[in-house]
């Protein structure tokens, strides 16, 4: 039996599901999902070292953050990069995030 969810063919869509999905083809939504990785890498990272970051967002599977200082790139890249990385994976496997890139911040990226 066909749930009243879906639509059957040849009926109209509800204007809602229409602006949605026109809005995640143009892009409308990725602020809203921007602003979800940070909170989810805040959880992982701690405040100490989200407050000295920023995700700029996940290309092809891997997390790209951008950091304040060569220091702190240096110190996450070679010291907590994998128990990150295994955080994010087993504790928000929904994001199939497969790796991390550090970079440090530029102008671009302010």
């Amino acid at each position: 039996m066909e749930s009243s969810s879906r639509r059957r063919a040849g009926q109209p869509q509800q204007l809602g599901d229409v602006l949605s999905q026109l809005f995640s083809l143009r892009g409308y939504d990725r602020p809203q999902a921007g602003r979800q990785l940070q909170e989810v890498w805040k959880q992982v990272a701690g405040d100490s070292i989200a407050s000295q970051t920023k995700v700029q967002g996940v290309k092809n599977g891997v997390l790209q953050v951008s950091v304040t200082s060569s220091g702190l790139l240096q110190e996450l890249d070679g010291f907590h990069k994998g128990s990150l990385l295994e955080r994010l994976t087993t504790e928000h496997s929904d994001l199939r995030i497969r790796g991390l890139k550090f970079r440090l911040k530029s102008a671009r990226t302010v």
